[in-house]
């Protein structure tokens, strides 16, 4: 009699992630988004334009506007939510061609939490994700209420860690179930404040431009031509310019101060937090492991003060929104730019940084700035140092470089020298060691394959 084979099971497939019911913004989101954009339309009539349509006219052009603009951004609203899938995030919109956008969460970057000034009038805020390769931010949610949107920048940042490093579910349970059945209004993570920027610092940094010395000069300037001119009259075309000018001047420092007022930097289970703003607030968030590089910068008329300023860089953001949103000290004394760094950068202290100097032959090259060209191979990161007026540090973990190059060009290669490159993600400042020896340069960049080999297999 022969034996009976056990025929095979075959495996039931894993079930499909839970998926939550579509969650609509704030009722009040298209009374907002609509008054931003007539704001800006009627800023584009003109004072001509109503000069040339009279006040009757002029009235029922802003009416009309602003009815065409209630109507549409009530029907986006209405078209527009957003849900969680396992670990994706999905935003669903769009009137005549419906589409639903599937933002991965373990790509996140950073997400940032804003109040406009008139948003913040009634509780509410705005949620944007930052993610990795993209040239946008990516799902801005607009608007949430404050309880609501804090919520879920917990939820996102929790999912977006890798696997087995969430918060710990209760036994007996499954994570995502608990999470979309939990109510939207969990136990803020506890923070540490690592450092707070006092605004009378902020102010006098903002002083300390050398843009403000063009004041004097435009306004001596314009009275110099009314004196030297026949009538001793300034003209309209003089003043027009000074004005301008003063305005040019004094709007670079009066958005930095608006933009850091109260800047406030602290650590949580979900990574480093940092909140600043006057009129419009934000609270960013950056996971553990996201920063790409790290810039310390100590411009010239801050060294008399002791004054240094940090930027990082996280891959996703870029252009004006990186200038906006990189500042990890907008000022500070070196002994708090290190402080600062410890909880960015792990194992990097700012003043354990011993700069290798570039070969003689390399002034031909850089006659004023030889003596501050150098690297560092340290032991968490590679450092490169740069500029004349505004000395710049620039710090790459070796977990996020993302290669190495070595360049050398005709004369270069007359001189024996090179110059190494370490790229990044994101295309944010990423290191360069500016002519050093040939031979130094191929084992500099030997070495950087390997210490980023070393940290990414330790991550």
């Amino acid at each position: 009699m022969e034996p009976v084979l056990p025929i095979p099971v075959a495996e039931s497939p894993p079930a499909p992630p839970a998926t939550e019911p579509l969650r609509r913004l704030h009722p009040l989101t298209p009374l907002l988004r609509g008054f931003r954009f007539v704001v800006v339309l009627v800023v584009a009539i003109s004072w001509q334009g109503y000069q040339n349509l009279g006040t009757t006219h002029w009235a029922e052009a802003v009416g009309a506007i602003a009815v065409l603009v209630l109507i549409a951004t009530l029907i986006s609203y209405l078209l527009t939510g957003y849900y969680v899938v396992g670990r994706e995030l999905r935003v669903r919109e769009g009137l005549l061609v419906r589409r639903t956008r599937a933002i991965p969460l373990e790509r996140v970057q950073s997400i940032e939490l804003v109040q406009p000034a008139v948003a913040r009038l009634f509780g509410l805020a705005e949620l944007r994700l930052e993610v990795v390769g993209g040239s946008r931010t990516e799902a801005p949610l607009a608007y949430l209420r404050l309880a609501e949107a804090t919520a879920l920048r917990a939820r996102l940042l929790d999912l977006a860690r890798p696997r087995g490093q969430g918060v710990a579910a209760q036994p007996g349970t499954d994570r995502t179930d608990a999470i979309i059945d939990t109510p939207a209004e969990p136990v803020a993570p506890p923070e540490q404040v690592v450092h707070v920027v006092a605004n009378r610092d902020l102010v006098f940094s903002q002083l300390l431009r050398p843009q403000w010395w063009l004041v004097p000069v435009g306004v001596g300037g314009t009275i110099w031509e009314s004196l030297i001119s026949a009538d001793h009259a300034i003209g309209w075309i003089g003043i027009a310019s000074t004005v301008t000018a003063v305005l040019g001047v004094v709007s670079a420092p009066v958005r930095v101060l608006l933009a850091d007022w109260r800047f406030t930097l602290s650590t949580a289970a979900d990574g480093l937090r940092i909140r600043r703003g006057l009129l419009e607030t934000r609270s960013s968030t950056v996971p553990p492991g996201r920063i790409q590089s790290v810039v310390v910068e100590w411009p010239l008329l801050w060294r008399a003060a002791h004054w240094v300023r940090v930027q990082l860089h996280v891959a996703g953001v870029h252009d004006d929104r990186q200038q906006q949103r990189a500042g990890l000290l907008p000022v500070g004394t070196a002994e708090e730019a290190e402080h600062v760094l410890a909880q960015a950068l792990p194992g990097v202290v700012l003043r354990e940084t011993t700069i290798r100097p570039v070969p003689p032959r390399a002034r031909v090259f850089a006659p004023l700035r030889a003596s501050v060209l150098g690297y560092q191979l340290g032991p968490a990161a590679f450092a490169t140092r740069d500029g004349l007026l505004t000395r710049r540090l620039v710090i790459v973990p070796y977990g996020r470089i993302q290669s190495v190059r070595v360049r050398q060009g005709p004369l270069q290669r007359a001189l024996r020298l090179a110059t190494v490159h370490v790229d990044v993600a994101g295309g944010g400042p990423s290191g360069t060691a500016w002519h050093v020896d040939v031979a130094e340069a191929r084992w500099l960049a030997l070495a950087l394959a390997e210490h980023s080999r070393a940290a990414r297999a330790t991550r």
